[in-house]
């Protein structure tokens, strides 16, 4: 344990390598040793800013992947709830302790601690699931793609600008301005969707819960940890055979916490507060298999590039309730084709400074 960390990577599956780590049994009951496995971060983490804090959906995403290591092939990450305890270090690894819980048939549970310094900073239980291949019943509303069909049309997605680190005016300006120089937000490559004259909206401004940010995203780099890069057959075998799955539910859980909590100032125009901070964090996925994953292989040109294309899905992002020095944040995530793939829900600590706003 404790070794020194890589610089952060761009590619989303080298930022989320792991190390095996030597396994132990914790004897809890007499009868039966609870099985546990140990896995070390190898990267350094995001910091939002110029802070020292470690990006939350780092440790979020990265349990969840140390989870996945444990169950058996064709198990997908069905669900994830997660509690941060104490605010993560970029500078120290982190330390995955993985228990299990359940193996059924369908459905199997981890539960995970994630330790730096040997203090447990995060703690979550992720749900697995094996397909069931049965539709007999389904809904979904309307797809983003749709409802704000007049807001995306005319753009392509790289023409819309970077998500900034840290999704506040105050920084927002200061980096215009030449103070602050922003670093590049690894793994994924993430766009912000003017939303502002849809917000401007007379209703949106009297209902805050009728406030939306559209966030665009995209995988970097290859799914593949391998340090000798594949040919891009080799890459689309190994994705079709669901290889990757679990690291692509870990990528859509990534995004889904950059600069989720930061929408909630706005929606409330709220523009200097004392305190902010994840609480708890879920996001459940609806569907499996194609809708996850993320190259466009329809857009793969042949053998010779070199660049695999990506899929741009789509976060739509709101906040329903706030109170309690206490703020809401919800988002659908939306594939390429208008299915909705997964659902997110985080409570977070937001408390305001001494003087009126």
């Amino acid at each position: 344990m404790g070794k020194k960390l890589r610089k952060s990577p761009a590619s989303f599956a080298e930022l989320m390598a792991l190390r095996r780590l030597d396994t132990q049994s914790l004897v809890l009951n007499r009868d039966e040793p609870e099985k546990v496995e140990l896995f070390e971060s190898t990267a350094r983490t995001y910091r939002p800013g110029l802070g020292s804090r470690a990006f939350g959906g780092h440790v979020y995403a990265q349990s969840a992947y140390a989870a996945s290591k444990t169950v058996p092939p064709g198990l997908v990450i069905h669900s994830m709830t997660g509690t941060f305890i104490l605010p993560g270090r970029h500078d120290v690894p982190y330390v995955y302790i993985v228990r299990h819980l359940r193996d059924g048939g369908v459905y199997c549970t981890r539960a995970i601690d994630a330790r730096q310094d040997g203090q447990i900073c995060f703690s979550g239980i992720c749900s697995f699931k094996r397909a069931e291949n049965q539709d007999g019943f389904k809904h979904q509303p309307p797809p983003a793609q749709e409802r704000y069909r007049s807001i995306l049309a005319g753009k392509r997605p790289e023409e819309h600008p970077v998500s900034p680190s840290v999704d506040a005016d105050w920084w927002v300006d200061q980096v215009a301005e030449g103070r602050f120089t922003e670093a590049e937000f690894p793994g994924l490559d993430v766009r912000k969707v003017d939303m502002k004259e849809y917000n401007a909206n007379r209703e949106v401004q009297s209902s805050p819960e009728k406030y939306r940010q559209l966030t665009l995203y995209s995988l970097k780099g290859s799914p593949g940890e391998d340090s000798v890069p594949e040919g891009i057959e080799e890459i689309r075998k190994r994705e079709e055979s669901g290889e990757f799955d679990n690291l692509y539910a870990c990528a859509h859980m990534y995004s889904s916490d950059k600069n989720s909590l930061l929408l909630i100032p706005r929606a409330l125009r709220i523009k200097t507060w004392s305190a902010m901070a994840s609480l708890t964090l879920t996001v459940v996925f609806h569907l499996h298999g194609e809708p996850l994953r993320m190259i466009d292989w329809n857009a793969v040109l042949g053998d010779a590039s070199s660049e695999l294309p990506k899929k741009w899905f789509i976060q739509e992002g709101w906040t329903p309730r706030s109170g309690e020095s206490r703020g809401m944040h919800e988002s659908w995530l939306w594939s390429p084709d208008g299915k909705l793939l997964a659902t997110s829900y985080q409570d977070s600590m937001l408390r305001l400074n001494e003087t009126k706003l």
